[in-house]
């Protein structure tokens, strides 16, 4: 049985959050939170096929997808207020406790939920979601640290490339051995959300917050010491922008971690769903019971 998926939006500090939900709400909870430059959407296929034993909740974040997209001087777009929505419609809904699953994104999102409330967190999933520095892929990366570092003409005309819908189309299909698995409807989806008018300076702003995350980071390994939290590691070993020593790194930390490089890039999800869904049911059916 195919599990039902509800598309439904809440009000949070006065702003519409869009997020799917499925399964039993008194289920062990499983929050996902999607990365850049896409949505919930992200997560279509993966929700059904966890909803039939776990609580699954996926929002938008404010900007993205279909939650509210106020524009820059009616929200600050950082990392800490994303959070502090995403935080704010848990609360709501009544989900006390759960596990994590974050990608690009979501992750820095993720470890500030998890600092702000660790015994709240019961195990995390990480799907090209990074946490240390050997993560980062020097080629994509060195532009956008130059430009939120110093932003003007110079620096911003060669971020202003991951806006386009030849990058987004790179981002779901580079490093993917079999491309004709990647539907076209994903990269289409985002890059429609992506053009709306005023999203390109939401995501310049968010580019210029993103070393605020990097500065979190002794932080959160610190909360991985402490914690010793439960965490799958399934990563896209062909990601050029989170590369697998990102995913490597988290052993660091957590000798205990699961790692699975999969033969695939960025979004993972669109060509290896079975194989990731496989990982996380297992990780998930032992940690949780």
């Amino acid at each position: 049985m195919i599990a039902e998926v509800h598309h439904r939006t809440a009000t949070v500090d006065g702003l519409d959050v869009f997020y799917r939900e499925a399964g039993d709400p008194e289920a062990p909870a499983v929050v996902l939170l999607h990365g850049f430059p896409t949505s919930s959407h992200m997560f279509r296929h993966l929700i059904p096929a966890l909803a039939d034993r776990y609580h699954v909740i996926a929002p938008d974040h404010i900007g993205f997808g279909q939650s509210a997209m106020p524009g820059l001087p009616d929200f600050p777009y950082t990392f800490e207020a994303l959070t502090d929505v995403t935080s704010g419609l848990l609360r709501q809904l009544g989900v006390d406790r759960f596990a994590l699953y974050v990608q690009d994104y979501g992750a820095p999102i993720g470890w500030r939920l998890a600092l702000q409330a660790p015994d709240r967190i019961t195990a995390i999933i990480t799907q090209n979601g990074n946490a240390y520095e050997e993560g980062f892929v020097k080629a994509f990366w060195d532009g956008l640290f130059a430009y939120a570092q110093a932003p003007g003409p110079g620096t911003e005309a060669p971020v202003r490339g991951a806006l386009t819908p030849e990058i987004t189309r790179w981002q779901y299909v580079n490093g993917v051995p079999a491309p004709t698995l990647v539907s076209p409807d994903s990269w289409v989806h985002d890059q429609a959300l992506l053009d709306r008018p005023g999203n390109d300076e939401i995501q310049l702003k968010l580019f210029r917050d993103y070393p605020t995350n990097v500065d979190l980071y002794p932080q959160v390994h610190q909360y991985f010491r402490d914690s010793q939290v439960p965490l799958l590691a399934v990563w896209g070993a062909n990601d050029e922008i989170f590369g697998p020593a990102g995913a490597e790194a988290f052993a660091q930390d957590l000798p205990d971690a699961e790692i699975h490089l999969i033969d695939s890039g960025h979004f993972a999800l669109e060509s290896h769903l079975g194989t990731i869904t496989g990982h996380i049911r297992d990780f998930l059916a032992r940690v949780l019971a």
